[in-house]
């Protein structure tokens, strides 16, 4: 029995701050010496924050706005700063009335409303504040949400992957009309066409990592064509949910504070340090199916838990890594990928 595990546990709450149960064998005594560490961080954090807030809620583009987001946005300011960024906040303002007008016309479309109804019950079962017998229960909020954006996006409409991400979206903005504006940020302007019908976007970039991982780290590529494993298999959980449901939650509200600022290129720099981090360990796969299992496994433990440290590697680990490189091997990967259809 692991006694210090035990008492960890009854000190660490079973359900966390955002309402999700921490999993059978959670190491209750890692997260605690994580967290005692972390909130130090957090604090100090959360000072220079406020001290920047006070002087102006603008939250303008900048050098120091830019290091800030990067050592982790504060859970009282991350709705508003999320807002600012991303532009979510202009076009709430410029559309007054838009968000509910969209989300009337969008229950009286039958298709759409079923779509959106079938995943209901599928987003987020370990998360308390998602359950019917929820008080607020978020269903509902989720419900209007992805009714609205289908409505108002009639070229994506409901596609499986969104629940995940608006459900997020609600529990840190706790509003609904600001939740609506994030996914249209999201989903409109920073993901390029992940969520079309025909995906392009986001078979795109798992052809791009696959290219960035030949560059960066050949021998896992070298892996990966040998045993003919296709990157889609290995990674398209981790940008169609945008790491939800891959890593620890606070380690994926770190990756959006940065994603909602400097875009989709944040998700290469996470994937690439993954990979490289656990290189040797992916190196000892034998097959095809343990290539599998060991994708599945360098999500997990110490490494991703420590938030802090972990968003400082994928500033680091990948080394340089442009907005023109990116955009380059996507113009690449899409045409070969089109004169394949």
């Amino acid at each position: 029995m692991d006694t210090n595990n035990d008492t960890a546990k009854d000190r660490i709450s079973r359900i966390d701050s955002y309402g999700f149960e921490r999993p059978d064998g959670f190491d209750y005594a890692s997260y605690e010496d994580f967290y005692s560490r972390y909130m130090t961080v957090l604090t100090r954090r959360a000072m220079k924050w406020s001290k920047m807030m006070q002087k102006s809620t603008a939250v303008e583009k900048g050098i120091k706005v830019k290091r800030y987001i990067r050592k982790g946005i504060p859970d009282e300011h991350r709705p508003h700063v999320w807002m600012m960024v991303s532009g979510a906040q202009a076009q709430m303002e410029t559309n007054p009335g838009y968000y509910h007008s969209v989300l009337l016309e969008g229950q009286k479309n039958t298709k759409l409303v079923d779509a959106v109804v079938t995943d209901l019950n599928r987003t987020f079962p370990d998360n308390v504040k998602f359950r019917k017998n929820a008080s607020p229960c978020l269903q509902l909020t989720l419900h209007n949400v992805l009714v609205a954006y289908g409505q108002h996006n009639k070229t994506v409409g409901y596609c499986q992957g969104m629940n995940f991400i608006t459900g997020i979206l609600i529990l840190v903005t706790k509003d609904e009309e600001k939740a609506f504006w994030l996914l249209d940020a999201l989903l409109g302007r920073i993901l390029p066409d992940y969520y079309s019908p025909e995906m392009m976007g986001l078979k795109t970039d798992q052809e791009v990592l696959g290219v960035l991982v030949k560059m960066k780290i050949p021998a896992v590529a070298e892996l990966i064509d040998r045993h003919d494993v296709m990157w889609t298999l290995l990674v398209s959980r981790w940008f169609i949910c945008l790491f939800i449901d891959v890593l620890p939650i606070e380690t994926v509200l770190r990756i959006w504070d940065c994603l909602f600022y400097e875009g989709s290129k944040i998700l290469f720099r996470v994937a690439l340090t993954l990979i490289k981090q656990y290189q040797a360990y992916i190196l000892e796969a034998k097959n095809f199916p343990d290539v599998c299992d060991k994708f599945k496994d360098i999500t997990k433990g110490k490494f991703v838990t420590e938030c802090h440290l972990f968003m400082q590697r994928i500033f680091t680990e990948p080394g340089n890594l442009s907005k023109s490189t990116i955009e380059r091997l996507r113009e690449q990967r899409r045409a070969q990928l089109l004169s394949q259809e």
